[in-house]
């Protein structure tokens, strides 16, 4: 095949259902998602039996609107991508086996992708200027990796979490805090009402030299604040708890993707993921970076959540690689990269 090449991707690994069709890896025809915040704001987090259903009612009529949207018909696809993974497994299924079914129909390569390596290059979409190599933070709700990108599907994992990823910390403390569900945006949004230094929260750095995360203990620390007030009978200043906690994992995250940046002497540090919409990350990375002259780059908030354009990107670059999967491609929930 030439280079020129239009990719119907579909995204479906936790409560988004997502389509996009994009032309050779960086030029988005549509991005069509249907977000289930809604239904599961309701029992404050994903309940996987319902976004599987909801997936299912939702997957063909997605697909359509992209396909609309982007003035294509499936005769002008050179390719089916979609996620296998890590996600739900119920939820993952659904997209698989509807790609599946296209590709088989439409006898078109199937290209399974890895739902982390999508992120990463949601910044191939924004920022047509970026070439590997260079270092990328992976934050979101399930995953907080540092990964040095060498070259289009060649990776180096040079830290990942060890415990609860930085979008989970978000929405149990936002939890705790009564703001609701999803917790990142919730926090961000109170936190710029309160004072970062209003608490000292404890910053887990690791071993010297570690570009690993944990973030439970930070996550204990403020449950045992409020905890600690609650039985002396005092209510936290809610936007101060916020904003400490923010900061507090936004100086890890942006300290350890400086550093590693630093280490591979990459001119780019780059974000990817749902904390990348984080506008106190997006702030303070990018001082940081401007003080070690360190390009930062992140995408559009709305390429930073799960959608099927990210997808869509990646797959063209393994199509251009010919990395077709076979048939049997199963979801994997735990998948790597």
């Amino acid at each position: 095949m030439g280079k020129d090449a239009v990719i119907l991707a579909v995204e479906s690994s936790c409560d988004e259902t997502s389509a996009s069709l994009v032309r050779n890896g960086r030029e988005v025809l549509s991005n069509i998602i249907s977000s289930q915040i809604s239904v599961h704001k309701k029992f404050g987090g994903v309940v996987p039996e319902v976004a599987s259903r909801k997936h299912i009612e939702n997957i063909s009529q997605v697909i359509d609107l992209a396909l609309d949207e982007a003035g294509l018909k499936l005769d002008d696809i050179d390719g089916i991508a979609v996620t296998y993974g890590p996600g739900l497994v119920g939820a993952l299924l659904i997209g698989l086996t509807t790609a599946k079914a296209l590709a088989y129909a439409r006898k078109l390569p199937l290209i399974g992708v890895n739902h982390i390596e999508g992120h990463i290059y949601a910044n191939f979409i924004q920022h047509k200027e970026l070439e590997p190599p260079f270092v990328c933070l992976v934050a979101s709700g399930g995953h907080s990796h540092i990964v040095n990108v060498r070259s289009y599907g060649k990776y180096e994992i040079m830290g990942m979490t060890r415990d609860d990823a930085a979008g989970e910390a978000f929405d149990k403390i936002a939890r705790a805090l009564g703001l609701g569900y999803p917790g990142g945006p919730l926090v961000d949004k109170i936190a710029r009402e309160g004072n970062p230094h209003a608490i000292d929260f404890p910053r887990a750095y690791l071993e010297e030299g570690s570009y690993d995360f944990s973030f439970s203990g930070l996550k204990s620390a403020v449950l045992n604040f409020l905890n600690s007030l609650s039985m002396k009978g005092s209510s936290p200043d809610i936007p101060d708890v916020a904003a400490s906690f923010q900061q507090a994992v936004v100086d890890v995250l942006s300290d350890k993707l400086i550093a590693a940046a630093e280490e591979k002497k990459s001119p780019y540090a780059v974000l990817a993921g749902g904390v990348a919409a984080n506008s106190k990350l997006r702030e303070e990375l990018s001082n940081k970076g401007l003080e070690k002259g360190i390009k930062v780059l992140y995408p559009d908030p709305i390429l930073c959540t799960d959608n099927a354009a990210m997808i869509g990107s990646a797959g063209y670059y393994k199509l251009l690689r010919g990395e077709i999967s076979e048939m049997n491609l199963n979801a994997v929930p735990n998948l790597t990269l």
